[in-house]
């Protein structure tokens, strides 16, 4: 899909997306953007061609080589969104919170990335600071794919999505980063690993005290 496509879902004067590429030279980086929109989701995305590749993958990675996780393909977006964390508008597309998860560097295993895209196989490494070693993105039908891990030093049966889900950049949780850029704490809340500790802060409306996530506060 085109960065054409990517452009025409955004209005610019809404979200605080990136519309271009900043022209500098990225020479083939990843990143792993955690996104509570709708639903949660990684967006897994490759650096090729002056656009990021891009896949939704529902549950997340895992470096478990024998777990297939779906990666749905989307719409290309502009390099410059590699760096992109924060709150996407309500009532915008993706609408919610984004996180960087993960980013590094990558190299392709099996030829260059687009030719090995239209043959249905990408095989490829990842120098990340989570994802790291050989994993390999495989079409099964029309914008269906599966991310898998190989077999190698860094695989592993860890639940990762569970183990490391702060963001690589500022360490923030999901909800951290809604309180901190005015998005909704409660839903961004809900993508954050059950039990995983957060700030509390209690505001004072007409009163009243309410604590804004985490424990219940009496009114």
């Amino acid at each position: 899909m085109s960065l054409a496509t990517y452009k025409k879902k955004r209005n610019f004067s809404q979200t605080p997306e990136p519309a271009e590429s900043k022209k500098e030279a990225w020479q083939s980086r990843f990143v792993v953007q955690k996104h509570r929109a709708s639903q949660l989701h990684y967006d897994f995305r490759l650096e090729s061609g002056g656009v990021l590749k891009s896949w939704a993958v529902p549950k997340g990675p895992s470096p478990n080589p024998s777990v297939k996780r779906l990666a749905m393909a989307v719409e290309d977006h502009p390099l410059a969104y590699a760096d992109f964390e924060g709150v996407i508008t309500e009532g915008e597309y993706g609408g919610g919170t984004v996180m960087v998860w993960d980013r590094g560097t990558f190299k392709p295993e099996n030829g260059d990335v687009e030719s090995a895209l239209k043959k249905g196989e990408l095989k490829i490494t990842l120098r990340g600071k989570k994802l790291k070693g050989s994993w390999v993105l495989v079409r099964t039908r029309g914008r269906q794919w599966l991310l898998i891990k190989h077999r190698d030093r860094y695989a592993s049966d860890v639940d990762i999505a569970l183990s490391a889900p702060t963001s690589v950049v500022t360490k923030r949780t999901l909800a951290e980063i809604a309180e901190d850029e005015g998005g909704d704490v409660r839903k961004a809340a809900s993508g954050d690993p059950p039990g995983i500790p957060r700030r509390t802060r209690v505001l004072r409306r007409k009163g009243r005290r309410r604590a804004v996530w985490g424990a219940e506060s009496s009114e």
